[in-house]
């Protein structure tokens, strides 16, 4: 893996984290009401998604791993390699679903499943970042 393009990659899926952090309400109702912060949540969730799904194509090329089918596949072979826990794939692999909602059908977005993935799962993306930035042989 060219280790300067997971690092940028990581500084920015950093970056959306922090900013889902910043402007995501304590409260489901503040945000179902609020199209801006629905807007800055989205995009950044939606950003944090395709950039791990970016690194995941990466991390599959170095190995030499055939390209998946899907987006949420690519998470698949990567824990079917052992370079992440299963678990963690599956998660993954929901968020690609909640990213697919989020750029094809807007207007049919939960705002309260919007707001459990910006307050409680953004650990799984800091977790796939130590997985992907750890040094392999």
């Amino acid at each position: 893996m060219d280790r300067l393009i997971v690092a940028r990659k990581l500084d920015s899926l950093r970056r959306c984290l922090d900013r889902v952090r910043e402007r995501c309400p304590a409260d489901v109702a503040t945000l179902a009401r609020d199209p801006d912060l629905q807007d800055i949540v989205v995009l950044n969730l939606s950003r944090a998604v395709q950039i791990s799904v970016d690194l995941a194509l990466h991390a599959l090329s170095g190995l030499g791993q055939p390209a998946p089918e899907t987006m949420g596949e690519a998470f698949d072979q990567l824990a079917g390699a052992g370079q992440i826990p299963v678990d963690l794939a599956l998660r993954l692999r929901k968020a690609v679903g909640f990213r697919n909602i989020a750029v094809h059908n807007y207007s049919g977005i939960d705002w309260a499943i919007v707001h459990a993935i910006a307050t409680r799962h953004l650990g799984d993306f800091e977790a796939f970042a130590r997985a992907i930035g750890q040094p392999r042989d």
